[in-house]
């Protein structure tokens, strides 16, 4: 396996976040503002809350580059939170605690099943960390990922294709579009969906509501075999399921035709091999969602996540209180109506990951020069196969 790994750190209030990547080739050039452009597009979307407008976020990158050249030993990144300064006080690592205690458990949060895994009495220990905010290091480390596989030929892009019930016409979009900046705030490829769905998020944020959705991540160019049939843990489909699932708040993942599968037959799902003139094999369809046997067949590898809505309501649910052991409404946290568009951000970094990951594996991960070395070498004994 290769040793292709990341962690992330940091509570959504605590002076900054960090993520450490471990196992990247050296010789990657890293452009910053590219790291920040993903990260910009994170906190945008319509429906986005309050916290969005007060942090702008950065990346510092604090090991593991130089001059803009990765070394091949871990890069550390860094992303301050701005709100810290106000939240000192409540979020001191030493010190006697400040502020009140959070003690109303949110439904369908880590709030409750948290603090009695961890023996806490206080809300705040637990929804701090379980915060989607920790999606930003996700983003991060994504985004050097995708500069990496940038270089290979290899790209990662998004859409939104459905938020509280309003969905795309997917045969009115245009797929070669996909990752072009069409000046959506909702990261949609539908303009007449894309109003339909704000309307919705308008009515939801008046009610004091949320919603949720379904995105799209689409990954062109990838080289045939990344990914093993030959153990669970090795399949390409397994570990970008996963990697989705892992998102907060995503409660279903499908990969091509997906749940389809089970309304059609077998001659309406399994994508037909032919020839091209040159003898070489290719596919008509893509129902496979460019995997099949837990590989990569060729095609472009097509993951679809379901969000399910954000916990935190401004019209709060039933709960309990976890100190008075009382009924009591939830607590309530700033929040966003929708961020469906900010989660398929986080479904191309996560995705992004993986596949540089199984890169890494099958083509190595010491330098560069050599992956791409590995690749070419392998494309050329292809070649021959066919």
């Amino acid at each position: 396996m290769s040793g292709l790994r990341f962690l992330t750190a940091g509570e959504s209030h605590g002076p900054c976040l960090t993520a450490i990547l471990e196992g990247l080739p050296a010789g990657l050039k890293l452009d910053r503002a590219a790291i920040d452009k993903d990260l910009a597009r994170r906190q945008q979307g319509y429906g986005r809350g309050g916290r969005m407008k007060i942090e702008t976020d950065r990346a510092e990158i604090l090991s593991g580059v130089r001059f803009g050249e990765t070394l091949g030993g871990p890069i550390t990144i860094s992303v301050a939170n701005k709100d810290y300064g106000n939240w000192g006080g409540r979020m001191a690592p030493f010190g006697e605690p400040e502020g009140e205690k959070v003690t109303a458990a949110r439904p369908g949060h880590a709030d409750l099943t948290g603090v009695l895994k961890y023996a806490r009495t206080d809300v705040r220990d637990i929804l701090e960390r379980s915060s989607a905010r920790e999606t930003t290091m996700r983003v991060a480390v994504g985004a050097v990922c995708k500069e990496f596989l940038r270089v290979l030929g290899i790209t990662v892009v998004s859409q939104v294709l459905e938020i509280g019930g309003e969905h795309v016409d997917e045969t009115a979009v245009d797929r070669s579009s996909l990752g072009k900046e069409m000046g959506s705030e909702l990261n949609c490829y539908d303009g007449a969906a894309e109003k339909r769905m704000k309307a919705k998020i308008d009515a939801a944020k008046a009610a004091g509501d949320t919603l949720g959705g379904i995105f799209e991540v689409t990954v062109r160019g990838v080289p045939v075999g990344l990914g093993s049939h030959i153990q669970w843990d090795r399949r390409l489909d397994a570990r970008l399921a996963g990697a989705m699932m892992s998102i907060q708040a995503i409660k279903g993942v499908e990969i091509g035709a997906g749940f389809k599968c089970a309304q059609r037959p077998g001659s309406e799902i399994h994508d037909e091999v032919f020839l091209d003139k040159k003898g070489r094999p290719y596919r008509k369809t893509n129902r496979a969602g460019g995997l099949e046997g837990g590989m990569s067949n060729g095609e472009e590898i097509v993951v679809r996540a379901v969000m399910k809505p954000i916990p935190t309501l401004m019209q709060p649910l039933q709960s309990v209180d976890i100190e008075s052991r009382q009924a009591v409404l939830a607590c309530k946290e700033r929040s966003d109506a929708c961020a469906v568009p900010a989660a398929s951000v986080v479904g191309e970094a996560m995705a992004a990951f993986v596949v540089a990951e199984a890169v890494c594996e099958k083509f190595g991960a010491d330098a560069l020069a050599d992956v791409q070395a590995a690749i070419a070498s392998y494309n050329e004994r292809l070649e021959r196969m066919w």
